[in-house]
């Protein structure tokens, strides 16, 4: 028999485990061993011990967020002691937390990490139990420490995801290490939210009991610390049973954790607090001197809107405190029956730089975010007739040159009338700028050439967009549309012998640390010659003389020069006056239901119709007698005499018969002129104290010929924002009054 073949068994295939384990009963054989659940128990460790080390060894300590950051800028009147107003995103002011008595830190401590000396940054008994509280569906909890909290505040800003907070506790790790439990404690409490808008310990003390967080009570700091967890809810003025009840409690955890003792607790009283306000120093007028400042310093390129909110700047205005409150109060004493729609603006610099002493930029900011010193535009009126005058003595004139005054007259085809509807015969240039003459300047404008005081105008300071400013032979009459503070630049130019200067309202701003980074001042450029201008500005001391247009601010009591100004309709009335360290302009204007101009409606008593001479010179008067109560008394230099000699030559009178002009006598008259011509019915002026509007002293027995009409021979308009300036970029009345 052949021996058999041998067969071959296969070892069996090994297995990365030993599962199904053999020999073992059918459930028990597929339970993994001990030896098992220990390796892989030391695996998972080592990972989470790798995987830690990894976190924590690449995780950087973030710069602080912008939130930690911001303070708030404050803003100082020209002393740069006394505050004007302030800008913040989030108001707070840090303080160290060697200012703070000892309890404050005791009751945070207390209240919100009993364990925060002890601890390295985190609670790993607190987060287990807020995970617990948290997977069972109970309020949601953070376990956070005080240094966790701080970390979130300080430089992540809110976190509440699962990985937010990882990364929060290996940041609060960090920090232990990096920083002492004071550094942490003391910004913690410069940055956590009190309730009442404010963040921090010092403008909570603030605006909870009106005292610095230095000043702090322990019954107050309790308080204080008591309502951080829900401070909109348990501010005393909204819950005060709960605030009581949170207070007491941070109270108890003091005398447990040993910082208080029985009897100190029993002594103490739930504090009382004052009322919570709505802190808002845009309020009120100072509203416009801060829109002013942040436009200025963004307009600047230098700082940006978040910068003056954030970065706890300090800036001085040149605003002076008691300036600003005389312009306030020239204001506030018109008369009680003016209308709600009737607008003044008025702004007050010093020509010499261009630092703004005072500005009326309205009521109430937070009403009306328009400012009537600096945005509204009102049609100017007469006070453009400088511009025709600084034309005419820059191409030959003199003030002593004559026209003959002839209302009404008809230049091509414009009627033109004068104030009073009197022709006043031969006068000269200078005599005609007292009076505010329509027809002369027409005719003086006329020889020049219009587009020369359009360029005069522009040379002088006015944007070249003006709405309204065209070359035109009723440019000199102002149709055009401008603001109080475009009309005091140019003005102080004038006061400033030719030299301009760009207003400005910031004097310095220096950073957090003290260093100064900017400055308002700016180097005036001669734009006149200053012979031109002082002939200028001697003509401009007649309608502040006996029978002048403005003859009332001669009771300033001292040499001032000026140009009252009404424009057709009247839809405006001006004064824009000087002294050689003080120009002010001041405008009224009136704004419809729909944001369009409306002619001034007549109040305190004032009739026909409302002109410069009036309320616009009495507010500048009341103004300048406070402002200039400390100021030397300045006169002003004289000008070539070669430009006034024979300017104050008397006129005569010729009757209104003529309609053309006639040509310009070789001699000066002087004779006195008369007012043969009837007077209004009802009028509180003299025709010499007349001012400019459509609305003629005396009906004409024909209206004047326009190109454009409304109901007084002009188009109403509004401003080109549409946001009711009083101004128009249509053509003026040409029978307006002399102003």
């Amino acid at each position: 028999m052949a021996p058999s073949k041998k067969t071959k068994m296969k070892a069996p295939r090994k297995r990365g485990w030993n599962y199904p384990r053999r020999g073992l009963g059918p459930i028990h054989r597929w339970l993994p061993s001990w030896r098992f659940v220990l390796a892989a128990l030391s695996a998972v460790f080592a990972l989470g011990i790798a995987a830690f080390a990894t976190l924590y060894a690449t995780t950087k300590v973030p710069d602080p967020s912008e939130f930690a950051l911001a303070q708030a800028t404050t803003v100082y009147y020209s002393d740069g002691k006394t505050p004007l107003g302030t800008f913040a995103d989030y108001d707070r002011k840090p303080v160290d937390l060697d200012t703070l008595p000892d309890y404050v830190a005791h009751a945070v401590v207390a209240s919100e990490d009993q364990s925060f000396y002890t601890n390295n940054g985190i609670s790993l008994p607190s987060i287990a139990r807020a995970f617990m509280n948290n997977i069972r569906g109970g309020s949601r909890q953070g376990g956070s420490t005080l240094t966790q909290q701080y970390v979130e505040r300080y430089f992540l800003g809110t976190t509440t995801s699962f990985t937010g907070k990882i990364h929060e506790a290996l940041i609060a790790l960090k920090i232990d290490r990096q920083q002492s439990k004071d550094e942490i404690l003391q910004n913690y409490l410069n940055t956590i939210y009190f309730g009442r808008g404010a963040y921090g310990i010092e403008v909570a003390s603030q605006k909870y009991f009106g005292i610095s967080s230095s000043d702090l009570t322990l019954s107050q700091a309790a308080l204080l610390v008591a309502v951080i967890p829900a401070p909109s809810a348990w501010d005393p003025a909204v819950d005060a049973d709960m605030a009581q009840a949170r207070w007491q409690r941070v109270i108890d955890n003091m005398v447990s954790l040993g910082y208080l003792t029985s009897d100190e607790a029993d002594q103490q009283k739930f504090p009382d607090t004052i009322d919570p306000t709505i802190a808002n120093s845009f309020a009120g007028t100072n509203g416009y001197l801060l829109q002013e400042v942040s436009s200025e310093l963004i307009a600047s390129g230098k700082f940006t809107e978040d910068d003056l909110n954030q970065n706890g700047y300090t800036i001085v205005t040149t605003i002076d405190k008691d300036k600003q409150q005389a312009a306030v109060d020239a204001v506030n004493s018109l008369p009680s029956d003016r209308p709600d729609n009737n607008y003044v603006g008025l702004i007050s610099a010093d020509p010499r730089t261009g630092a703004i002493y005072a500005m009326y930029g309205g009521k109430d900011y937070l009403t009306r975010q328009r400012s009537n010193a600096t945005q509204d535009q009102a049609q100017g009126g007469s006070t453009f007739k400088t511009f025709g005058l600084l034309a005419a003595l820059e191409n030959g004139k003199t003030l002593a040159d004559t026209y003959r005054s002839i209302s009404p007259i008809t230049i091509g085809d414009t009627e033109i009338t004068n104030s009073d509807s009197i022709s006043h015969g031969i006068i000269s240039i200078f005599q005609a700028t007292k009076y505010s003459d329509n027809t002369v300047y027409a005719q003086m404008n006329e020889d020049i050439g219009p587009a020369k005081t359009e360029e005069a105008a522009i040379q002088a300071g006015l944007p070249e967009d003006t709405p309204g400013l065209d070359d035109s032979l009723t440019n000199v009459l102002g149709s055009a549309s401008v603001t109080a503070a475009q009309m005091a630049k140019v003005f102080g130019m004038y006061a400033n012998g030719g030299v301009e200067h760009d207003l400005y309202i910031v004097d310095k701003v220096t950073n957090s640390e003290g260093v100064q980074v900017y400055t308002g001042a700016n180097s005036g450029k001669r734009v006149f010659s200053e012979n031109v201008i002082n002939t200028l500005s001697y003509a401009l001391q007649a309608p502040t003389s006996a029978g002048g247009t403005a003859e009332k601010a001669s009771e300033l009591g001292r040499p001032v020069r000026g140009k009252t100004g009404t424009s057709s309709g009247p839809y405006s009335a001006w004064f824009i006056g000087y002294i050689p360290q003080m120009v002010t302009a001041v405008d009224m204007y009136q704004i419809g239901p729909n944001g369009e101009q409306q002619i001034l409606s007549n109040f305190g008593g004032i009739s026909p119709w409302i002109a410069g001479g009036d309320f616009p010179t009495d507010v500048w008067l009341s103004y300048m007698k406070a402002a200039t109560a400390d100021m030397d008394v300045e006169d002003f230099p004289d000008p070539d005499s070669e430009l006034v000699s024979g300017a104050s030559y008397s006129p005569t009178v010729e009757p209104s018969v003529s309609t053309t002009p006639s040509a310009t006598p070789s001699a000066l008259p002087t004779q006195e002129p008369t007012t043969e011509a009837p007077a209004p019915a009802t009028t509180t002026k003299t025709p010499e104290q007349q001012e400019e509007t459509s609305e003629p002293a005396v009906e004409p027995t024909s209206a004047p010929t326009t190109t454009e009409s409304g109901d007084d021979g002009t188009e109403s308009g509004s401003d080109s924002n549409g946001n009711g300036a009083a101004g128009s970029d249509t053509q003026g009345d040409t029978s307006a009054k002399g102003g």
